[in-house]
């Protein structure tokens, strides 16, 4: 007796990995870059500490609050479509069989075939067809806002405390210098397992990473040496 078993894609896995990679990488980096930029400026330790508590807390929640505002906007979008949808299947359900039916012969279908589908389809789930085939709304690529605001704010809290933790260790000597190779580290590590997750090239993600995280804490530290000779 033939075994089915179910393929997973990647593709499932697109919004909460775009959260979670993006809030991770945001908390090391943002928090990272401002432990420097106060260190530049010759602030103490507690300063520092201070800053960077206070760079997780509101990082944390405005990446939570956008992110929930950006996915819902999309999901209200995506609810006006399915409503509009609704009111044409109600008012005039021939012309949505020839719609769907012209979409799958686009596709490559002949047109008999192509309509029987859309026959098919329409019968089963009328709405649930339009809304993948028209719309491109699926059940995997659905906004889903709470998931992406709750992904968002522990990612980048989780990011943060990293560099937080060798801030608060490291001896202030060399603080510094153990933030930012450390965050480099962190960096590269998240970009190589976003990589791995999504199936893209691994080497390519850390280094991508990496350089876009160096250029900020470069950047942030020559803003601070430049502000703490000045005031």
């Amino acid at each position: 007796m033939a075994r089915h078993m179910l393929e997973r894609h990647r593709t499932g896995r697109v919004g909460w990995l775009r959260a979670a990679v993006l809030g991770a990488d945001d908390g090391i980096l943002s928090t990272a870059s401002l432990i420097l930029g106060v260190a530049a400026a010759h602030g103490g330790r507690g300063a520092v500490l201070i800053a960077g508590v206070a760079g997780l807390v509101a990082g944390a929640m405005s990446m939570a609050a956008g992110e929930y505002v950006s996915v819902q906007s999309q999901a209200d979008t995506e609810q006006a479509d399915l409503a509009l949808e609704r009111v044409e299947l109600a008012k005039d359900d021939k012309a949505e069989h020839r719609e769907l039916a012209a979409i799958y012969v686009g596709r490559g279908l002949a047109p008999a075939l192509a309509k029987q589908v859309a026959d098919q389809l329409m019968a089963h789930d009328a709405l649930g067809a339009h809304a993948r085939d028209e719309l491109g709304i699926s059940e995997t690529l659905k906004a889903r806002p709470l998931q992406a605001a709750l992904a968002s704010a522990a990612s980048f809290s989780i990011g943060a405390a990293m560099p937080l933790l060798v801030c608060a260790i490291a001896p202030q000597a060399v603080l510094p210098v153990l933030v930012a190779a450390t965050s480099f580290i962190f960096l590269a590590i998240l970009g190589a397992l976003a990589a791995q997750a999504g199936g893209a090239s691994v080497l390519k993600g850390a280094i991508r990473v990496m350089f876009w995280g160096a250029l900020a804490m470069a950047v942030t530290s020559g803003v601070g040496a430049l502000f703490g000779t000045i005031v």
